[in-house]
């Protein structure tokens, strides 16, 4: 919900380095909204955010795509699986009405849900691209899909 936004940037503020809306994947969020319907929230029983989750409309060589993050647990949860459960929930959500999704992350945690280095899509600077990372939602999706991420407006 709106209100709920001073408590999300907190916890991304908690969860991240200084200086992270430095990052290329934030570029692509610059005045782009969020998808509604997969950004996420986590509770505990006594009303304090657990974790959080984003999706954005981004496009890769022009095909419509998800970019994932970012996704955060509060320190206190972390291990306990509420990121896991985020991600495989919005994930499921996603494939209704998405193809693909993108995220730049570590490989090692993430392709435990399906996500795969992508070798030829290119985020825009700085930006490791051993980190950059997709997932298909249907058969083939990310086939024939290659070039530069670009913000979607």
């Amino acid at each position: 919900m709106p209100d709920d936004w001073w408590q999300v940037e907190a916890l991304y503020d908690l969860c991240f380095a200084p200086g992270r809306e430095a990052l290329s994947s934030y570029r692509l969020r610059d005045e782009v909204a969020p998808v509604d319907n997969l950004s996420r929230l986590a509770w505990d029983d006594n009303g304090y955010l657990l974790g959080a989750i984003r999706y954005w409309p981004v496009r890769v060589g022009g095909a419509p795509t998800l970019l994932l993050g970012p996704v955060a647990v509060h320190p206190t949860a972390q291990g306990e699986g509420v990121g896991g459960a985020l991600i495989r929930a919005t994930l499921a959500d996603a494939s209704q009405n998405w193809n693909r999704v993108l995220l730049v992350g570590d490989a090692s945690y993430y392709q435990k849900f399906g996500f795969f280095r992508l070798e030829h899509v290119i985020m825009p600077p700085p930006t490791n691209p051993e980190r950059v990372l997709g997932l298909e939602l249907h058969p083939s999706a990310w086939k024939m899909v290659f070039g530069k991420v670009t913000p979607e407006r």
